[in-house]
């Protein structure tokens, strides 16, 4: 349990950071994942970035579902897919929010 729990802090980190897109991600999940933490060598990084952009959907999410599943089979891709996601949830929902208080003014609805 607390592997998967550190699975999902380390990919809700990278999240957090990775709002410039998947290719932001990849000096991170190099640091963290084959550096740091040794869940998958270079080689590997490699492959699954480039799996991960050659198959349908975000390359962010892609590459956490396959580290998380080598490390931790399939709860570990489940938790990785979870953690690269949470943050980008939250910071647009509270975004969604504020910009619905704010929907009634004059230069907001010009705005959209």
């Amino acid at each position: 349990m607390k592997q998967l729990w550190t699975l999902f802090w380390t990919f809700a980190k990278m999240g957090v950071m990775t709002f410039g897109g998947g290719m932001a991600m990849l000096p991170i999940l190099q640091r963290e994942i084959v550096e740091t933490r040794h869940w998958a060598t270079e080689e590997e990084l490699t492959d699954y970035y480039a799996i991960g952009q050659c198959t349908p959907g975000i390359i962010a999410v892609n590459t956490a579902t396959f580290i998380g599943q080598k490390y931790k089979g399939i709860a570990g891709g489940i938790v990785a897919t979870l953690g690269i996601v949470f943050p980008s949830l939250v910071i647009i929902s509270i975004l969604a929010g504020l910009i619905n208080n704010f929907a009634d003014l004059a230069w907001v609805q010009n705005a959209f």
